[in-house]
């Protein structure tokens, strides 16, 4: 027996609300179960299973405050993370801005670039910002504005045998689009 397959039928989700934060961790153990997690626990995200997005802000996204995450939750970001072994440098970097129209003003989406390695901050900044530079020059100048661009970068130098610094946009809320079948 074929069941009744009618429904809603929804588009692709649509990040809406969203919550920076960072952290470091130090570990003498590993990085995975050590310093990373460390990390997470500083940036109170600890507690969820992460997954990453490539570097897309829709338009409809506002930054809010972190709310109580559920433990075991699935929390969806964009992520920089650097890991280093003692005496070594590990910075992470995320750079995001917000595309508006021209000739409305509207916002549009926004643009986000994510590096990490052994930078100073100020050079991860450079890179972050040259990142969203050539984002920005090679296909968004002509009709829209690059504005509202913020910086977060984290770093460390771990005594311990390891070492992770990290910097995260976090999804909070989606939008799912209902799609109208004509």
């Amino acid at each position: 027996m074929t069941p009744d397959v009618e429904g809603i039928v929804l588009g692709c989700r649509i990040p809406k609300d969203y919550f920076t934060t960072q952290g470091t961790g130090e570990s003498d153990i590993t990085i995975h179960a050590g310093s990373y997690h460390l990390a997470l626990q500083k940036a109170g995200i600890e507690r969820c299973n992460i997954m990453t997005y490539s570097s897309i802000m829709p338009g409809i996204s506002k930054e809010v405050k972190k709310p109580a995450l559920v433990h075991g939750a699935v929390l969806e970001s964009i992520m920089a993370v650097a890991h280093a072994e003692k005496g070594q440098r590990a910075t992470a970097g995320i750079i995001y801005g917000e595309l508006y129209d021209k000739e409305t003003g509207a916002k549009y989406g926004g643009l986000v670039c994510e590096h990490n390695g052994d930078y100073s901050l100020e050079d991860i900044e450079s890179k972050l910002r040259a990142s969203i530079g050539e984002l920005y020059e090679n296909g968004f100048t002509e009709q829209y504005e690059l504005k509202d661009i913020k910086v977060l970068k984290e770093s460390l130098t771990p005594k311990k045998q390891y070492g992770t610094a990290l910097v995260a946009i976090c999804f909070t809320s989606y939008v799912f689009p209902r799609i109208t079948e004509e």
